[in-house]
Formats: C-alpha cells, sequence, structure tokens
C-alpha cells in the first residue's frame, strides 16, 4: 500500500502555533512502584518533541495507557500518565513542561493560550473518557464519539499523529480530531514505520521469508493470505502452529488451538500448500510454567502434554530455509519464551536472523508485540533492520488493511 501523506517537516511556520501531538506512551509500568520499566516509547516520540519545540510550536500531547474498564482503574492512579509526566521532565530539563490531570476541561482553552512558544503540556490518559463519573462503561475514546473528538479538535490548529501503535484504530484521540481540525501530519516515527514495514511489503527483494508465532492463528490469518502472494516460505510456529498440525489431522495432546479456525486453517494449507512450512517436532509439557520437557517428533505427540516450544528438527528446518532470505517479516514468538526452559526455538530464530541480516545483507522486520520483546530480551533488537512499535498496527499494515490512523491524515497534494 503506498501513502501519500503530510509528514511534519511539510508543516510551515510552527512558532506560536498550537499542535495536538498523539504520542504512544503506553508504557510499562512496575506494578509495585508504577515506575516505568521500558522507556523505548518515550524516546521514539522525542524526534517528533523536540522538532515541534525548536520550531516554537505550543504542544499539547494526548495518549493512552493501557485499558479502562471501570472507575476503580481512575481512581487508583494506576494507569495514569504522571510517570510518563516526570520521564519527559528528566528527558527534556530545559523544556517548560505541564500536566493537566482533567483532559476535557473547559479551562484548558485559556490556559493552552497562555503556554509560552517551545512549551508542553501532557494531557491525562486520553482512555479516563471510557468510564464516566457513575463507573459506566462509555468508551467516548475507544469509540470515537464525535463530541469527544471535536473537543480535543478545539484546542489546537494542527494535529500530528505520531502513535503508531494506535493507528490501526479510530478513536477520539486520532480519527475523531483529525475530522475536526484544518490541519493533519504525520510524525517521525509513524512515517518511519511506513517507510520502514512498505519495504518489506512493497517489491521486496527475494527470497522473501515470513515467520508467524504467537497464540492465535486468528489474528495472524488476514496476514498470512497478504503476505502468502508474494512470500516464498511461511514458516509457523509458536501455539498457532498446533491449530494448522491439528487441520492435518496430527494428534496434539493437549496443545493450545482454536477449534473455530480449523476450516481457515485447512484453506490456508491448500492455497499455500508450497509455502507453509509446519514444525516437524516439539518440546512437550504438562503446563507452560514446566521447568522443562520432552522432544517429540510431529505424529508421535503425547496426547497428555502441550507444546510449548520448537524442537532441534524444527529450528534446524528453519535455519536451512531462512539462510538464503533477502527479506524476512517476523511476527509473534516461536514458544513459551517467557519461560528459560521452552525458550531455545524463538531464541535461535532470533539470534540467526540477526546474524544473517548482517551476512547476507538481508532486510529483517519485526512486527512489535513478543517477537520484539524476544529480540531486545535476547539482546539482539539492533541487529535487526527495522522493529515496530507497533504490533496491532503492524499486523493490520501486513494484512494489506487501511489504518484508520494514517488514512485521516492530510494528503500532501
Amino acid at each position: 500500500m503506498e501513502y501519500n501523506k503530510k509528514i511534519i517537516t511539510d508543516l510551515n511556520n510552527l512558532e506560536g502555533k498550537k499542535v495536538i501531538l498523539r504520542c504512544d506512551f503506553n508504557v510499562p509500568l512496575d506494578k509495585q512502584t508504577l515506575e516505568i520499566t521500558d522507556y523505548t516509547r518515550i524516546d521514539a516520540a522525542l524526534k517528533t518533541i523536540n522538532y515541534l519545540i525548536d520550531k516554537k510550536a505550543k504542544v499539547i500531547i494526548l495518549s493512552h495507557l493501557s485499558r479502562i474498564k471501570s472507575i476503580d482503574d481512575i481512581k487508583s492512579g494506576k494507569k495514569s500518565l504522571i510517570p510518563v509526566f516526570n520521564a519527559l521532565k528528566k528527558k527534556l530539563p530545559n523544556v517548560k513542561i505541564v500536566f493537566e490531570k482533567n483532559n476535557t476541561d473547559p479551562l484548558l482553552f485559556q490556559k493552552i493560550n497562555n503556554m509560552e512558544n517551545g512549551s508542553i503540556m501532557l494531557l491525562e490518559n486520553t482512555r479516563y473518557n471510557d468510564v464516566n463519573e457513575k463507573g459506566e462503561v462509555v468508551k467516548l475514546e475507544s469509540k470515537n464519539d464525535s463530541q469527544l473528538g471535536k473537543f480535543w479538535a478545539s484546542l489546537g490548529d494542527i494535529f500530528i499523529n505520531d502513535a503508531f501503535g494506535t493507528s490501526h484504530r479510530s478513536h477520539a484521540s486520532n480519527v475523531g480530531i483529525s475530522q475536526n481540525i484544518g490541519e493533519s501530519a504525520l510524525g517521525f516515527l509513524v512515517n518511519d514505520e511506513l517507510v520502514k514495514l512498505s519495504k518489506a511489503i512493497n517489491n521486496p527483494q527475494k527470497p522473501v521469508i515470513a515467520i508467524f508465532g504467537g497464540a492465535k492463528v486468528s489474528d495472524k490469518i488476514p496476514s498470512i493470505k497478504n503476505i502468502g502472494k508474494f512470500a516464498d516460505k511461511i514458516l509457523i510456529g509458536g501455539g498457532m502452529a498446533y491449530t494448522f498440525l491439528k487441520a492435518q489431522g496430527y494428534e496434539i495432546g493437549i496443545s493450545l488451538f482454536e477449534a473455530d479456525q480449523l476450516e481457515l486453517t485447512k484453506q490456508l494449507l491448500v492455497e499455500f500448500k508450497d509455502k507453509i512450512v509446519l514444525p516437524v517436532d516439539a518440546v512437550m509439557a504438562k503446563t507452560i510454567d514446566d521447568t522443562g520437557g520432552q522432544t517429540y517428533d510431529v505424529g508421535e505427540f503425547n496426547p497428555e502434554l502441550e507444546g510449548v516450544d520448537l524442537g532441534e528438527k524444527s529450528i534446524h528446518k528453519f535455519k536451512e530455509i531462512l539462510k538464503t532470505a533477502k527479506t524476512i517479516i517476523w511476527n509473534g514468538p516461536l514458544g513459551v519464551f517467557e519461560n528459560k526452559a521452552f525458550s531455545k526455538g524463538t531464541l535461535e530464530i532470533c539470534k540467526y536472523i540477526a546474524e544473517i541480516t548482517k551476512s547476507n545483507n538481508c532486510y529483517s522486520v519485526i512486527g512489535g508485540g513478543d517477537s520484539a520483546a524476544a529480540a531486545v530480551k535476547f539482546g539482539v533488537s539492533k541487529e535487526f533492520s527495522h522493529i515496530s512499535t507497533g504490533g496491532g498496527a503492524s499486523l493490520e499494515f501486513f494484512s494489506g488493511k487501511v489504518l484508520p490512523g494514517i488514512d485521516c491524515i492530510k494528503n500532501k497534494n
């Protein structure tokens, strides 16, 4: 898919302009201390923020943090953006930054007008609007309430979307604002995502090898169908592999699988019969929390155990296919990598892709989510050509769907 959207550098005369900036500060927090445990998303937004500060704009930042399902989620303060506010103050020590607890306060108009040029106002979690004062779940943000979108749009002159992680959603804080504001553009982060993900999709260098893992086949079917049109091979691992094996009639023990996806899985096996590659063996255990397991060949699985990782034969087979790749698209871990005992498949393939990215001049892309977390955990994230900041958004992108948070931005001409 080709994009012709305005980007931040297409905007002129930003000095004194009120710029609403949608960031993705959905950062992980320590459950006890509420301290941020990974600053990746904040660091990724700094290029756009600093650009706007240098241009002397008034920057009004919106973001969500987690899902808000009850009034307790709000009253507890555990999903507040205050930790992000504190982080921004440390990372931008020379910039005046204020935090507003009420993101729908009518007094915001005057406060924003009084902002200094080159300063920042961070508004509280956008999803606080998903639950009202009575505790009713109303989802004004998540379902793009027209009045909420209009209110936020009225706070500024320009809207910039720099939150790729929510660009596959039609929310009040992206689509709602852009529909009610005169000017809009993409930030550096989102534009970078589109450029780098497009390189793997639009006329990629062949051979193209796609790797899909994780728990659910249902999440990946649209992407498999779209990428399958041009990929040379599609490697399937993780929990979703057992739905494919079940569809072929194999015993899978008590392994995770989606019964309602069996027919669609069978169709994929027919449509891409020369491309889909499944595991030939697997490590099995009683539970995903076990300290070890036993390896069984496909066709000989223990009916009382569940598959938790790739076996040695599967790892070797996947590597043999990957070694000639010039483009690799990876989404989803290949086992229960959070448990060290069952992390070998994900670890070995992750490190191997990192190696051939350099040695083969291969273009390697991770579609965010758990596979990105695995690359970070194993210390090879910088070896990949690109790691997306949005798991769900990258999956939608890979499936060829229009991303609402991108589509709503003004075209260049």
